[in-house]
């Protein structure tokens, strides 16, 4: 079992930057994908950032290329959300998930383990 804790969210300016983490606990998840997924209130998860289980592939939505990188240190079972240029409707609770490696990032709902959220609020 892979567990996963989230950290660094925040209340930002728009404009201003946020570096989320995922620590996982339990077992190492060198072998998953990993992803972030943002979740607004009344609202479904929405894919931002996808990384395969080496780190040689990235994958992001549209509206956050550019700004945001998600990097991992398999050595260190840490997973990072660099957030840059923040814009109000980024304001979200932001959850790390995990699957098994080759899995396409995508799609929340082929994640097998997902943490229990950090808050992400970015004002006007």
């Amino acid at each position: 079992q892979v567990q996963l804790v989230e950290s660094g969210g925040g209340l930002v300016q728009a404009g201003g930057s946020l570096r989320l983490s995922c620590g996982a606990s339990g077992r190492s998840f060198s072998g998953y994908t990993m992803g972030w997924f943002p979740q607004a209130p009344g609202k479904e998860r929405d894919f931002v950032a996808g990384i395969s289980w080496s780190g040689g592939v990235t994958e992001y939505a549209d509206s956050v290329k550019g700004r945001f990188t998600i990097s991992r240190d398999n050595g260190k079972n840490t997973v990072i959300l660099q957030m840059n240029s923040l814009k109000p409707e980024d304001t979200a609770v932001y959850y790390c998930a995990a699957v098994g490696a080759g899995v396409p990032p995508r799609n929340p709902d082929r994640y097998d383990y997902w943490g229990q959220g950090t808050q992400v609020t970015v004002s006007t």
